[in-house]
């Protein structure tokens, strides 16, 4: 796979866009910006136009509202989203932007590194999606400048539509053998992007429960070209053991710049738990979890029991208690070889130009190029939350031909945005607290 990158004539289109290009499509893109932010209890209406504005009520109540934007680095990026349950009079803000902020490809050989979003295309080579790849839904049309794959510029290339996940609870009562249950529903969007001999799809999924889930699957060939590793740095693909295909990383960052309830000045919180030993006159062992507020910018280590959350400064639920969404990692295979790479989560105050993991080419000369490098002890004010979720891909037969979608991403998970479950029954909606006894 190690042509993970367009056309020479390609390559020279892309890496020939002068800065002040690249500085404007932070801003513009195809779709229209969205209006300042501002402190408000309650979401507004998305600020974009009709043909910009996702807006979906699934089957459960809940309703999710967006827009959408296309940029020519970062591909899909989607800004106001909000989030309203049933039982919510108005929408809850949760983020003023949701994209990619790289994927990095280095080769375990150690020939070539690939910085697929800022120098190899990613964007330019968004493809047409066929009705059959967006069952139930509607592919929107997407103009992509210098597009790789179309003469025509206007791609249809974004998927949004609506997919069953199964169980969204189960409950049986203590008596009378009622049963509780309800099937989960998602907002699912998506485009695929075409770099070389990968193509990348990007999905964002949007549940009832109010939970986010970001994924980016790789998909397409094995590089007919990279069947030359040495024992250690490749996979025997085919016969015998004569062509090695090179093993390499998927380094994928993602940028969110979150508004909850309306305003972007929210606070970051690391939680650590640690178990010991029984105590004496106890049956099991202890448990206690700490709370660490994360005041200044942090390189962020997921280890056991540590997870962090973004809380609101303005907003609270039903019971008193502020909103939040959790960070769910993912599994992942951190890559060592970059400093960019060696961290799972960076929370860094916002700057307009920093865009980009690495590589970034927005910013005047001398400013840090790398998201390990922009984390330089300033206060948090403005977070901004950048995952990385690695992983390594050593081929195997399975993957020819074509190669099988593998998988790498994480969520955000609502961590008292709403009082109750969301989806809780009528029947159940007097029992927030300590649960009462059942008939």
């Amino acid at each position: 796979m190690r042509a993970n990158h367009p056309s020479p004539a390609r390559r020279r289109t892309a890496l020939g866009l002068s800065l002040a290009a690249l500085a404007a499509a932070a801003t513009t893109g195809a779709g229209p910006a969205t209006a300042a932010p501002g402190k408000a209890p309650a979401a507004p209406a998305p600020a974009c136009s009709a043909a910009y504005r996702i807006e979906q009520k699934l089957s459960t109540g809940t309703t999710w509202r967006m827009c959408w934007r296309y940029d020519t680095k970062a591909g899909l990026v989607l800004e106001d989203i909000s989030y309203q349950p049933k039982g919510e009079t108005a929408p809850v803000k949760v983020l003023a932007s949701a994209r990619l902020g790289q994927i990095d490809v280095p080769y375990d050989d150690g020939s070539v590194e690939y910085d697929d979003l800022t120098g190899f295309g990613f964007a330019q080579g968004l493809v047409n999606l066929a009705p059959a790849e967006c069952p139930g839904g509607t592919i929107k049309t997407v103009k992509v400048q210098d597009a790789f794959y179309s003469d025509n510029p206007n791609i249809k290339g974004l998927c949004a539509t609506t997919r069953a996940r199964g169980h969204a609870y189960r409950m049986q009562a203590d008596t009378g053998n009622r049963v509780y249950q309800e099937q989960g529903k998602d907002l699912l969007l998506y485009t695929v992007n075409k770099v070389g001999w990968y193509e990348y799809i990007t999905e964002w999924r949007f549940q009832d429960d109010g939970l986010i889930s970001m994924n980016v699957g790789a998909t397409g060939s094995l590089s007919p070209g990279d069947y030359d590793a040495g024992d250690g740095r490749g996979w025997p693909i085919g016969k015998g053991a004569r062509s090695y295909a090179t093993s390499h990383s998927h380094n994928v960052f993602w940028k969110l710049d979150f508004a909850l309830d309306g305003s972007r000045k929210n606070h970051v919180e690391q939680y650590d738990s640690q178990v010991s030993p029984p105590a004496r006159g106890r049956q099991a062992p202890t448990n206690k979890t700490t709370r660490t507020n994360v005041t200044k910018e942090l390189a962020g280590d997921a280890k056991n029991m540590r997870w962090w959350r973004v809380v609101s400064d303005t907003g609270k639920n039903k019971d008193g208690h502020a909103r939040s969404y959790e960070i769910v990692q993912g599994a992942t295979a951190k890559y060592p070889g970059r400093g960019f790479t060696r961290h799972d989560v960076y929370f860094t105050e916002y700057t307009p130009c920093e865009q980009f993991a690495s590589n970034n080419p927005g910013c005047a000369s001398g400013h840090p190029q790398s998201v390990d490098r922009f984390v330089d002890g300033q206060t948090l004010t403005r977070p901004v939350v950048w995952v990385n979720v690695g992983f390594h891909h050593v081929a195997r037969d399975e993957d020819q031909q074509p190669m099988p979608v593998h998988w790498q991403g994480f969520s955000l998970a609502p961590r008292d945005v709403t009082a109750m479950n969301p989806l809780t029954p009528p029947a159940l909606a007097g029992e927030n607290g300590q649960p009462r006894p059942r008939s």
